[in-house]
């Protein structure tokens, strides 16, 4: 039977954050030759394929989401020459490679845009979506991602551009065929280097419902929400359907789509076997738990019970429909979560264990954002000058200049949510600039890397990196992490997330402490036996599943019940 099961559904990922990576020329910007050159770290860790944050041409407004030549390659990361050697580097140690691909918009800088905004008779001008103003105003009340309205107006041309995002990325028209052709082609040209799939930016965003209706109000913004106007719009299936016949459907590839503001049900849509879309996709529902009154600039704290409805929620909505899911805890946008999620102080590395092994162990295909396999923890700067993420400096202003918030709590809200917490260069090792480069870095080191780094890690038998090689090496060998039916036990427990995976004869019982203290769990009759296996373990936890199961502070284990 497992020779029928789609090679990414026993894969694990390692996203690479190629800004800050590993700089191989001194520039102080992370490189494909720097990632060349750590090829055999990750396949040491033991992951299947690389998911690399874009690396085309980019007037890099938005660190590299503004593409303005999807058929190049950033001059600052290499040339395309680099990019060839390291999919064969790849494919040479059995490493896949799959990209970033961002249609839901270009750069304002793309020859395609230029040639739109020249004139509305242009050929290129419907390759974009433009609107006349409505009573001398935008036409409707949509906000921007970033700030401000997401309409920018041409005066030459009397009309305004849609950009969801930055004013410098204008949303691409969907509607019309010949912009979905230019994006099936250059596709194919990647594909045909041999390139092993896609990760695909806001893919829900691309059908726009076409009345353009205004969108929910926002507390405490000046412009509504897009989701409703925006989001898993009228033809958006339509259009994954048709990319899936004339360009997936030929290659052995995976595909995986960035869905926010997208339900458990909405997903079963874009994945379902039978549909012929997407492999899976990456929901944000765990994401928002700890959003509160500034959305996510908030201090909340997550509550357990919460994120275990939610995953839950997520792994028996998809597995009705034969769908996959994406496992993950972190990426290039959000905050570490040992931070987040675990504990960055004492139980730091335990924690960091914890949190691995509760997620690899779930029904998907587990992510690992850089650094997280050495249980990197969020970044403390001094100033904000010390940041680089345009979303970071943005809300400083807001939360000080319009809700009139405290510098220091502005600041307190950046430490938990900014994006740069996953964005400081990897630190491989303890000196000056942490190995990452002899030249001045792009973003500052996380300050705590003298301590925490890869040459620490790696030395230490108990490390983080060890205990991931171990977790991904019962991913790659025990059929029942891709098989098995996920139930959840414990749901209302408030510190200790507690799950089995069932095959026929066998079932795997996974249990995480999510507190600093030691807690104790009552074993169901059905469930207490004498002889089990321990699969994995991050701490001292009893062999043999009697009538209570005991976790020290954040304490993890796998048993395996014959």
């Amino acid at each position: 039977m497992m020779n029928e099961i789609p090679w990414w559904k026993k894969s694990v990922v390692y996203q690479v954050y190629p800004k800050s990576f590993n700089d191989s020329n001194g520039d102080g910007v992370g490189d494909l030759n720097g990632i060349s050159e750590k090829l055999d770290y990750l396949a040491d860790l033991g992951v299947d394929v690389l998911w690399l944050n874009p690396i085309y041409r980019s007037p890099q407004v938005d660190n590299g989401y503004d593409i303005s030549n999807y058929r190049d390659v950033e001059p600052q990361l290499g040339t395309m020459a680099d990019f060839e050697h390291l999919l064969q580097a790849a494919h040479d140690r059995h490493l896949k490679i799959i990209l970033d691909l961002v249609v839901n918009h270009t750069s304002d800088q793309h020859p395609w845009f230029k040639a739109a905004k020249s004139s509305v008779s242009d050929p290129h001008h419907d390759y974009y979506i433009w609107k006349k103003p409505v009573d001398d105003h935008e036409p409707n009340n949509w906000g921007s991602s970033f700030g401000g309205s997401a309409w920018e107006y041409k005066k030459d041309l009397g009309e305004y551009y849609l950009h969801l995002f930055a004013k410098q990325q204008p949303d691409l028209n969907w509607e019309n065929p010949k912009v979905r052709q230019e994006v099936y082609d250059l596709m194919r040209f990647w594909l045909d280097k041999g390139v092993d799939g896609f990760r695909m930016d806001v893919i829900s965003l691309i059908s726009k419902d076409p009345a353009y209706p205004d969108g929910p109000l926002i507390q405490g913004k000046a412009y509504g929400s897009y989701y409703a106007g925006a989001a898993n719009g009228p033809k958006v299936h339509d259009y994954l359907q048709e990319m899936h016949e004339q360009v997936l459907s030929h290659y052995n590839i995976m595909t995986v789509g960035e869905t926010p503001h997208t339900t458990a049900q909405q997903a079963q849509l874009y994945t379902a076997a039978d549909r012929h879309e997407l492999d899976m996709v990456f929901h944000f529902d765990h994401m928002h738990l700890d959003y509160g009154q500034y959305g996510k600039f908030s201090t909340n704290r997550f509550k357990l019970v919460d994120l275990k409805e939610v995953l839950a929620r997520w792994e028996n909505t998809l597995a009705q429909v034969d769908g996959w899911n994406s496992l993950y805890w972190s990426n290039h946008d959000q905050p570490r979560p040992v931070t987040r999620f675990g504990d960055e102080g004492q139980y730091r590395i335990r924690s960091a264990k914890m949190l691995g092994t509760v997620l690899h162990m779930l029904q998907g295909t587990p992510y690992i954002f850089e650094g997280e396999e050495l249980g990197l923890k969020n970044v403390h700067f001094d100033q904000l000058s010390d940041y680089n993420d345009l979303e970071t400096k943005n809300i400083f202003k807001e939360l000080t200049q319009q809700h009139h918030e405290s510098p220091e709590a502005a600041m307190k809200a950046i430490y938990l949510h900014s994006r740069d917490n996953a964005r400081t260069p990897m630190p491989w090792d303890g000196s000056e600039k942490g190995g990452f480069t002899t030249g001045q870095p792009w973003l500052g080191l996380n300050p705590d890397h003298k301590d925490i780094n890869a040459a620490e890690d790696l030395a230490d038998s108990d490390g983080v990196y060890h205990y991931y090689q171990h977790l991904i090496k019962l991913r790659h060998e025990e059929p029942l992490i891709t098989t098995g039916v996920f139930e959840l036990l414990a749901p209302d427990d408030p510190n200790l997330f507690i799950y089995l995976r069932k095959g026929e004869h066998e079932t795997l019982l996974v249990a995480g402490n999510f507190s600093s203290e030691e807690r104790t769990w009552s074993v169901p009759d059905d469930l207490q036996a004498k002889d089990v296996d321990v699969l994995i373990r991050n701490s001292e936890i009893s062999d043999s599943l009697e009538k209570t199961l005991t976790l020290p502070p954040f304490g993890a284990v796998v048993y395996k019940l014959q």
